[in-house]
C-alpha cells in the first residue's frame, strides 16, 4: 500500500491506494488524461517521500514537493507538464558548511547535530544524523562551500560504511520520532489581543478555526505568519481557489518582519505548499502530510514551528472523493469510516518535544487548521470531528465579520484547553495578573449576554445601576479591546504587555465604578449617569488606549501606568 508508481509512457506519478487480489487501484498526482489500456505501470518500490535539507525556506512547492518557481523559471510554462521530475532542493546552490564539535572517531546516533549552514538571515539550519542512523564518524567535511548532494559525513557501523549528504528523505505519512513529548506550557502569541487574552494557544498545541466564507480565516492565518513568535512557518494552501492562493504567493514575498533593527523578508522563515482546487485531488490529500513533515524536520532542529493549513475541509473532501472512487463504504455525510482516525493522525503530530540526539534541545509543532463548514453549519460531521481533536476552538461569527469587526471571534462560544496549563507557567510567570483579569473580563461578557433579553423587552432604562455599568463597559470592550484595527500603525499588532495593561485598566474602571455605587459617603447615592459624567475623559481614554504605539515600549508602559493611577485618583475624588 502507498507504493509510488509511474503510469504510462509519460511516467505520470501515482500511488497505490488499494489492493484486491491481483488488482490494484492507483491514484495519480497529475491528470490521467491520455492514458490508454495497455500502457505500462512501473513500480518504484518506495513510498512517497520528500526531501529535507537546506533550501526549504523561501520556496513554494506543490502538494508533492515539486518546486513551482523552479519549474516556471526553467520551462517558462503556465502549467506543470506531466511526468516532470525536478529536484525539490536546489542542487546548484552552494552552502557554507560549518562542522559541529564532532570529529573523526566520535560515536553518533540519530538526531545528533554534526554541522550547520546559514539557510536564511533568520534560520540557522542544523544538519542532523538521520533518526534511523548511528555509528562512528569516518569522515566529516571541513568548513567550506558544498552543494546539498555533496558527501559531508561518513559513518561506520559494524563493517558497513554509509555516506550522508545534507539531504534526508522521509516518508510523509510517517511521523518523525522524538526523545520525549512534554506538556505544551509555553504560549504562542498571535499579537491579536482578543485571542491572546481570552483563548490563548500553546507552542505545540492544536487550533481549529471554523467559520463561513468571508469570516476572516485567511486574514488570521496571514497575521499569524507575520506576527507570531514562531521561528519557522509552514503554510499549506490545500484545495483553495487559485485566486486566493495566488494572492498569498504575491503578498508573502513582499512582506517584511523586524529582526532587531533590520527589516527581513517574511519568506526567510516561511515555506509554502500550494495545491489549488484545480489540481489533482490526490495531491491535495498529500499536501497536508508534506507540510507537517517539513514542520517536524525544523522542530527536530530545536525550532518552534507553526503549520497553517487552509483549509482542512478541502483536504477532507479529497479523502472522501478518493474513498468513494475505490468503492469504500461511506459514513456520515459520505466521509469514509476512518475519517476521524485519519484526521487524528494529522493533529497528533503536533507536540512540544525533547528532540533526538545532542546537544539537548526542545522544539515544537503547532497546528492551526481552518474549517469551512457548508452553510456555516458547525454540527456538520467533519467540523464536529475537528472540534473533538483540537484543544483550541476559535469560532468565527459571520455577523461580526459583516460589521467589519476583526477578528470576528465569537467570544462566548470559543474555548481553549490551555488556560489551566498557563496557571503555573507561560502567562503566569510573565504576567501574574493574567488569569484573574481574564476571569473578570469573561464575567462582564457573560453578564451582558444574560442582560440582553431584559434590554430587548424593557430597554436599558429599567436596568439597575450596576447592570448599566456592566452593559456599557462590555460595549466599550467590544469596540476598544476585542476589535483591532490592523491597518493602523498603532494597533496593527498588540504585544502581551499592552494587552495586559488594557485589560487591567478596563477592569480597574469597572470595579471602581461598581464600588462608587455602594459608597456610603455620597448623599444622594451616585448613579451611573453621574459617575460617567464626572469621569467622561477617563471613559473616552479607555477606548483610545488601543492606539498607544507598542513600538515605543518604555513610553507606552509609562502612559499605561499613569492612566491606571489617573483612574484610581479620579474615583477617590468623586
Amino acid at each position: 500500500m502507498f507504493e509510488i508508481v509511474k503510469v504510462g509512457h509519460q511516467k505520470v506519478l501515482g500511488e497505490v491506494i488499494k489492493i484486491t487480489g491481483n488488482k490494484v487501484a492507483i491514484q495519480t498526482f497529475e491528470s490521467p488524461s491520455g492514458l490508454r489500456v495497455g500502457d505500462p505501470v512501473k513500480s518504484t518500490g518506495e513510498v512517497l517521500c520528500i526531501e529535507l535539507g537546506p533550501g526549504l525556506l523561501d520556496h513554494i512547492f506543490d502538494g508533492i514537493q515539486r518546486p513551482l518557481k523552479t519549474i516556471h523559471d526553467k520551462l517558462d510554462l503556465l502549467y506543470i507538464p506531466k511526468g516532470i521530475s525536478i529536484s525539490s532542493l536546489d542542487r546548484d546552490k552552494e552552502w557554507d558548511f560549518q562542522p559541529h564539535i564532532l570529529k573523526v572517531g566520535d560515536e553518533v546516533t540519530g538526531g545528533d547535530i554534526y554541522g550547520t549552514v546559514q539557510e536564511t538571515k533568520l534560520v540557522h539550519h542544523k544538519l542532523m544524523v538521520p533518526p534511523n542512523a548511528m555509528g562512528r564518524i569516518n569522515y566529516i567535511a571541513p568548513p567550506g562551500n558544498y552543494h546539498v548532494n555533496d558527501v559531508v559525513l561518513e559513518l561506520e557501523f559494524g563493517e558497513k560504511k554509509t555516506e550522508y549528504t545534507m539531504v534526508q528523505l522521509w516518508a510523509v505519512r510517517k511521523p518523525r520520532p522524538v526523545a520525549e513529548r512534554i506538556p505544551p506550557t509555553r504560549p504562542l502569541f498571535t499579537q491579536l489581543r482578543a485571542l491572546d487574552s481570552l483563548y490563548p494557544i500553546a507552542q505545540g498545541g492544536t487550533v481549529t478555526i471554523p467559520g463561513a466564507a468571508g469570516c476572516g480565516k485567511n486574514t488570521i492565518l496571514y497575521f499569524m505568519s507575520k506576527c507570531s513568535n514562531s521561528d519557522v512557518v509552514v503554510q499549506v494552501g490545500c484545495g483553495e481557489r487559485s485566486s486566493e492562493v495566488t494572492e498569498v504567493l504575491l503578498d508573502f514575498p513582499e512582506m517584511v518582519i523586524k529582526n532587531g533593527q533590520e527589516n527581513v523578508r517574511l519568506m526567510e522563515r516561511t515555506t509554502l505548499f500550494a495545491n489549488t482546487s484545480n489540481m489533482a485531488i490526490s495531491g491535495r490529500e498529500t499536501s497536508i502530510f508534506s507540510g507537517i513533515t517539513v514542520a517536524e524536520y525544523y522542530r527536530d532542529q530545536g525550532y518552534n514551528v507553526s503549520l497553517l493549513a487552509d483549509s482542512t475541509s478541502r483536504w477532507a473532501e479529497a479523502v472522501r472523493e478518493i474513498s468513494s472512487r475505490i468503492g469504500e463504504t461511506p459514513g456520515d455525510d459520505g466521509y469514509p469510516a476512518y475519517m476521524q482516525s485519519r484526521l487524528a493522525s494529522f493533529y497528533n503530530r503536533a507536540c512540544r518535544a525533547v528532540c533526538l540526539g545532542g546537544p539537548e534541545r526542545e522544539g515544537s509543532v503547532t497546528i492551526l487548521g481552518t474549517v469551512s463548514p457548508v452553510g456555516g453549519d458547525f454540527s456538520e460531521p467533519f467540523t464536529a470531528m475537528t472540534m473533538s481533536l483540537a484543544n483550541v476552538f476559535w469560532k468565527l461569527d459571520i455577523q461580526l465579520a459583516r460589521r467589519k469587526h476583526f477578528p470576528s471571534i465569537d467570544w462566548l462560544n470559543s474555548h481553549s484547553n490551555y488556560i489551566e496549563l498557563f496557571e503555573e507557567s507561560g502567562y503566569n510567570n510573565a504576567e501574574p495578573q493574567y488569569q484573574d483579569l481574564r476571569r473578570k473580563l469573561m464575567k462582564i461578557f457573560q453578564e451582558e449576554e444574560m442582560l440582553k433579553p431584559s434590554v430587548m423587552v424593557m430597554g436599558k432604562g429599567e436596568l439597575k445601576e450596576h447592570q448599566k455599568i456592566t452593559l456599557e463597559i462590555s460595549a466599550l470592550l467590544r469596540e476598544g479591546f476585542l476589535q483591532q484595527n490592523v491597518f493602523s500603525l498603532e494597533d496593527s499588532f498588540c504585544p502581551l504587555w499592552k494587552t495586559i495593561w488594557m485589560m487591567k485598566n478596563y477592569v480597574t474602571y469597572h470595579e471602581l465604578a461598581q464600588e462608587a455605587l455602594k459608597s456610603p459617603f455620597h448623599d444622594p447615592p451616585l448613579d451611573w449617569k453621574t459617575i460617567k459624567s464626572k469621569t467622561s475623559e477617563l471613559f473616552n481614554r479607555l477606548y483610545l488606549q488601543k492606539f498607544q504605539n507598542p513600538r515605543n515600549e518604555l513610553e507606552s508602559l509609562a502612559w499605561f501606568a499613569q492612566f491606571n493611577q489617573d483612574i484610581v485618583k479620579a474615583f477617590d475624588n468623586l
